[in-house]
């Protein structure tokens, strides 16, 4: 009851200080570094930029601010000497818990006015794409989160020592800790969470949830501690171990605090969104397991029930098989390892099958023995959260009603030592989505409604081929597009349909397709009738395979449309992302050397040029992308670091990165382009450079090394490295 009256008092004197004010001022300044200075979300999305780098430099700032608030006020009785008289008035207990409280109020106020001012510079700033959910999400939890968890760190610290210098120094380590050391681990950053990414177009609802997580587990473990330290609150002249003897009395006050502890350990180990595979990918011990003697595949069903507002999965899955051995087998399957397996039988009854500890490449071992039966049909249930792999690029599996990806073992167990039969790995999937979900299987398959039911859910089914499968669904704009003598079937989110329509994307894809197919030949990885293009949430590229190719949504933000070096207006840069499907995606490229010219960009730029000059016109093809790249040349040949890289090696890392990266984003996008440019002319002219391209997109690759190199198109053009110098 102290306590609750001492608050009050100690909120109104607490906020009748100009330090507290100031703090608070710039705390709510804070989200400007992550514009400017500490931008560790990397991903081009809008929300990425404006609103996950914002938050989080904000939560940085406010967190060590506070931090060092709470240590300047629990100092302020013994600074001034007058903690012998306050401590004979009220008990030191009360006073240190009433200021806890009366700073974490502080700190809520001013989360409050920071999330309320900056709420219409990111509306302003993110565009089209704003969602108020995720604005509110990422400053209550990228920012919000961070300041209580300061004020706790530095409360302890100083509680424990009782000097503000020693405390200081305490809350520095520690923030410095999750700024550096821990800042690739996304449990241990307890002030930066690790977030890659916000997608602009989907859902963004595991990010946030694994972050509310990791939060969770530091705001218990450091309340833990702080309780451990308020029992060593100096008290009746005694020391920390005096005054923790006599304040532990009470039994419950230690026991709240080892309680507090323990469910910080609970949680932080019964995490459930990242698996724990081996390292170590050049490990494939799942690849090396021998198959079953003398079994063979018939068939595989599976019906898979995801529920959107959880982020789990409920499936059964069934496998025909064909046991010619005459004896017990040993069935291996790779399982994503959040999922649950229950009720496995083999023809109806229950059979024996274990879960292996041991994961990599995000699958767990599941092992199921089969009788010795001619044709045995094994079906089991699973369930659960789909966990990732890469802590530091979560979202990968998001499960919501915007968006889903189920890959492989994540969409139904996966076989993995038995042969094929006579008509391989024949597979008829389902799964049961929201009404607004299109459901697009990733390769040549074509997913149709075959049920609804009154809530409007429908169940989609399709047949593939093979022990794994991927599925995207999400709610999709389908655009069916005649080009290159084929249907492209163009999926993208909804939320960018206005983008998508302002840069004229149907236009585009139309004019790439026809292009590039007409110059350099068809896809490899086409069905021939049909190329499906698939928006997918942010993930760090795009890849292709039979049918289908992916379309990372980063390559396609106002942010990344805006880019000029790629093309002089969106529509361009549209196109330029477009032709990666064929230089960069329908060729690989090594980069072995990252500075050097020799990349994708260099061939894809100099594609655009030539589908812009087709569309508009020599001139303005000249005028945007030949005399912009002489131009960035130019000052690159004259910039002090390129003709005095000796001194470029003095510099701090950070700026060596900076100014190399700006370099090479100079010598892959224009300097590239100009030699390409200067060998057509040496060959002959257009037509020549046609005959050069398309002989080496179609070249037979060496499955060692499929990447196309820089000799490679210097031998085809018969040039030298010297004849395409520039200077």
């Amino acid at each position: 009851m102290k306590t609750i009256r001492l608050l009050p008092l100690e909120l109104g004197r607490l906020l009748q200080s100009r330090l507290t004010w100031l703090v608070m001022l710039l705390t709510v300044l804070g989200p400007a570094a992550g514009l400017f200075l500490y931008k560790p979300a990397t991903a081009a999305t809008m929300n990425s930029i404006y609103l996950a780098n914002p938050a989080i430099a904000g939560g940085v700032v406010g967190g060590i601010l506070f931090g060092l608030l709470a240590i300047f006020e629990l100092d302020r009785a013994r600074r001034s000497r007058m903690d012998v008289l306050t401590d004979a008035a009220v008990s030191p207990l009360c006073t240190a818990l009433a200021r806890l409280l009366a700073l974490l109020a502080a700190a809520v106020l001013t989360v409050a006015l920071t999330a309320l001012l900056w709420l219409p510079v990111s509306a302003g700033l993110t565009g089209a794409v704003f969602d108020g959910t995720d604005y509110l999400l990422a400053y209550l939890l990228l920012m919000g989160a961070a300041l209580p968890l300061g004020i706790l760190a530095a409360s302890c610290a100083y509680q424990f020592t009782r000097r503000a210098d020693l405390s200081g120094v305490l809350l520095a380590v520690f923030a410095a800790l999750s700024l550096t050391v821990w800042a690739g681990d996304w449990q241990l950053c307890w002030l930066n969470p690790c977030v890659w990414a916000l997608s602009d177009d989907f859902s963004n609802f595991r990010v946030f949830c694994s972050v509310a997580w990791m939060r969770l587990t530091w705001l218990l473990a450091l309340s833990g501690v702080w309780t451990l330290s308020w029992l060593c609150v100096r008290q009746h002249g005694k020391g920390a171990l005096g005054s923790l003897a006599r304040s532990a009395r009470r039994a419950y006050r230690p026991a709240v605090a080892l309680a507090l502890l323990a469910c910080s350990c609970a949680v932080h180990l019964a995490q459930p969104f990242i698996d724990h595979s081996n390292p170590d990918l050049t490990v494939m011990s799942f690849y090396e397991i021998p198959y079953a003697q003398d079994v063979t595949f018939l068939s595989r069903s599976a019906q898979v029930f995801p529920d959107t507002s959880a982020g789990t999965v409920t499936g059964r899955a069934s496998y025909r098989l064909r046991n010619a051995s005459g004896r017990e087998q040993r069935i291996s399957f790779g399982i994503n390892p959040g999922y649950a397996v229950s009720h496995v039988r083999a023809n109806g009854a229950d059979v024996p099958f274990s879960v292996s500890d041991y994961q990599e490449y995000n699958e767990a071992l599941l092992e199921v023995t089969v009788p010795a039966e001619e044709v045995v049909e094994v079906t089991m249930e699973y369930s659960g959260l789909p966990q990732e792999s890469i802590p530091t690029m979560q979202g990968g599996k998001e499960l919501s009603s915007e968006y889903l990806c189920l890959e492989n073992a994540a969409l139904s167990p996966r076989l993995l030592n038995v042969l094929p039969g006579e008509n391989g790995y024949p597979a008829e999937l389902e799964i049961t989505l929201p009404a607004n979900m299109t459901a697009v299987p990733f390769g040549s398959a074509q997913a149709e409604v075959v049920s609804q039911d009154e809530s409007g859910a429908r169940t989609w089914r399709w047949e593939d081929n093979g022990t794994g499968g991927i599925l995207y669904a999400g709610d999709y704009v389908r655009e069916d597009i005649e080009a290159g003598g084929m249907t492209i079937q163009f999926y993208y989110g909804r939320k960018h349909q206005a983008v998508m329509e302002e840069v004229g994307a149907v236009e585009a894809v139309r004019a790439v397709v026809d292009y590039c197919t007409r110059h350099y030949g068809m896809l490899s990885f086409g069905s021939g009738e049909t190329l499906k293009l698939i928006q997918s949430r942010v993930a760090g590229g795009g890849y292709a395979a039979d049918g289908a190719s992916l379309l990372d949504e980063a390559d396609f933000t106002a942010a990344n449309l805006g880019d000029t070096g790629k093309g002089a207006a969106p529509g361009e840069t549209f196109i330029h992302e477009l032709v990666h499907q064929w230089w960069g995606l329908g060729n690989m490229f090594d980069a072995a050397d990252p500075a050097g010219p020799w990349s994708a960009e260099g061939l894809t730029v100099y594609t655009t040029y030539r589908i812009v000059k087709e569309l508009y016109g020599e001139a303005y093809a000249r005028e945007h992308y030949v005399d912009q790249w002489q131009r960035a040349v130019d000052d690159y040949y004259l910039n002090f670091y390129v003709r005095h890289p000796e001194y470029l090696e003095l510099l701090p890392e950070s700026e060596q990165l900076s100014i190399s990266n700006s370099l090479s984003g100079v010598r892959q996008y224009s300097e590239m382009p100009l030699k390409i440019l200067r060998a057509e002319q040496l060959v002959g002219g257009e037509e020549a450079m046609d005959k050069i391209l398309y002989s080496l997109f179609n070249r037979e690759l060496d499955p060692m090394y499929p990447y196309l190199t820089y000799e490679e198109f210097l031998s085809a053009c018969a040039l030298t490295e010297e004849e395409l110098n520039l200077e």
